[in-house]
């Protein structure tokens, strides 16, 4: 009996990586094979959210209650646009760490700095999840989004 406690101990040791990378991962296993062999270099926040650093900016991390303007692109993992702003006189602003956009945009933006453009990759978890968001989303879609951080108002 007693050797048998140690194969056990032994094998639970050895397979505890694994397990735990398992439940930190917010893929799914067909999405995560496409988006390791799409963006190899691509980082991953302690929340799930890969992200690729295309342009770095400066100043300052975002902070939740800073007023943001961004312009992005909003892909599924097919490619598909579902939604966009380049609007220079317009650009997408709002509050982060408010609740206004996805959460995976709420935790990502809060990494990023003005001026950065990154390529960000969202589990559906941290996006829109089970529902989606019909008719353009659909349910347990992971979203592939370019997000360009072109200013920030800190008393707005």
């Amino acid at each position: 009996m007693f050797p048998i406690r140690y194969v056990a101990a032994l094998c639970a040791l050895v397979s505890a990586p694994a397990l735990l990378h398992a439940q930190r991962e917010k893929l799914t296993l067909e999405d995560l094979d496409y988006v390791e062999k799409t963006w190899p270099q691509a980082k991953i926040s302690n929340t799930g959210i890969r992200y690729v650093v295309e342009r770095e900016g400066k100043g300052p991390l975002l902070m939740p209650g800073d007023m943001v303007m961004v312009h992005y692109v909003g892909k599924l993992l097919n490619g598909k646009v579902f939604d966009q702003n380049h609007d220079d006189l317009h650009p997408f602003t709002f509050r982060v760490g408010r609740g206004f956009v996805i959460v995976g945009w709420d935790q990502i933006l809060q990494l990023m700095r003005p001026g950065d453009n990154w390529l960000v990759i969202i589990p559906a978890e941290l996006a829109y999840g089970r529902k989606g968001s019909p008719p353009k989303i659909p349910g347990d879609s992971t979203l592939v989004f370019d997000i360009e951080v072109i200013g920030i108002k800190k008393d707005a």
